[in-house]
């Protein structure tokens, strides 16, 4: 009967006709998912073309739990005619007989920062315009073989999203780089009447992190994240921190470990492998709430790779007469 909570929460909200959003998805290496939730970031981190791949199953062994996966791909054109960071991003979430899937695209203008000549670091304004779709697939097993007219059926709807968010990436210490951001998703509210009455709900996300660069010896490293949201009703909050360990020589390849607690929910232990193009990590994590009776635990991997962009052509110009 607990394994079935999913089941009979969708059950209820398909038969009351309405159906509230639920709070943002939920990633413990949300460091590697920052433009979902803040167009602002898009195109700041890294110059080139990125690729993020992010697999959750979370609440493992519990019938209907969410299993969510993200896309996103950004990248910096700051070298072409149009400065700025462009990117797409794409999430699907299934929890139960309700699927979600939501289709981002991201902008961000890009403001380098100098005070008295000295470079402090860039400020990245964005916006995001998506769609968010909705669709519930019940499968009843009705006791005969009569079925019940009453009981709900298989419905879909969308509607449009609009995203905003500020990015401050601070750089003026090379050795000590550090990041803050505020954004609002779902700024328009969006709904979707088609037999689903669902909404959106606004969400606030303040974002930040610090990393410390060889503070405990030539290759050793620390960095902490921080990542806290509300929709003004609810209210959570997630803190990273990592060890990060270069292992030296020609292999240029950094391992990490770390521990995470989301408040209320759970903590965990991230392990992964890095290089400059490119990051493969794991999370477990431990339920602490009421499901930590039956859940297993929930499982995290990621993945991300670092194509750098070539310089544009030089453009020479010549004259007959100078030839």
């Amino acid at each position: 009967m607990k394994k079935s909570i999913f089941t009979f929460s969708t059950l209820f909200a398909l038969s009351t006709g309405v159906v509230f959003s639920q709070q943002e998805k939920l990633l413990t290496h949300f460091i590697y998912d920052k433009m979902s939730i803040n167009p602002g970031v898009t195109g700041i981190d890294f110059a080139g073309i990125t690729a993020t791949g992010v697999y959750r199953n979370q609440w493992d062994k519990v019938n209907g739990a969410p299993n969510s996966a993200l896309f996103n791909v950004e990248a910096d054109i700051n070298k072409s005619a149009i400065p700025g960071g462009v990117g797409v991003s794409f999430y699907h979430d299934a929890i139960g007989e309700m699927k979600q899937n939501n289709l981002l695209l991201n902008y961000s203008f890009h403001l380098p920062v100098q005070i008295n000549g000295a470079y402090q670091g860039i400020l990245g304004a964005g916006i995001g315009l998506g769609f968010t779709s909705i669709g519930f697939d019940p499968q009843w097993i009705p006791p005969t073989t009569i079925n019940d007219p009453l009981l709900p059926i298989s419905t879909k709807g969308g509607t449009m999203d609009f995203n905003f968010g500020l990015y401050w990436k601070g750089i003026k210490n090379a050795m000590r780089p550090y990041y803050v951001g505020f954004s609002i998703t779902h700024l328009n509210q969006g709904a979707i009447t088609n037999n689903i009455n669902y909404t959106n709900a606004k969400h606030m996300f303040l974002i930040g992190g610090y990393k410390m660069i060889d503070v405990l010896g030539t290759g050793r490293s620390l960095d902490f994240q921080m990542l806290t949201r509300t929709d003004l009703v609810k209210y959570s909050a997630e803190l990273n921190s990592r060890y990060i360990h270069s292992l030296g020589g020609s292999t240029n390849l950094d391992v990490y470990g770390g521990l995470t607690y989301r408040v209320s929910d759970g903590v965990g232990i991230m392990l992964g492998a890095q290089k400059p193009n490119w990051v493969a990590g794991y999370s477990y994590d431990m339920t602490l709430n009421k499901l930590r009776t039956i859940s297993k635990g929930s499982h995290e991997i990621v993945f991300r790779y670092l194509i750098p962009l070539p310089e544009p052509p030089v453009q020479k110009a010549k004259h007959p007469r100078w030839l």
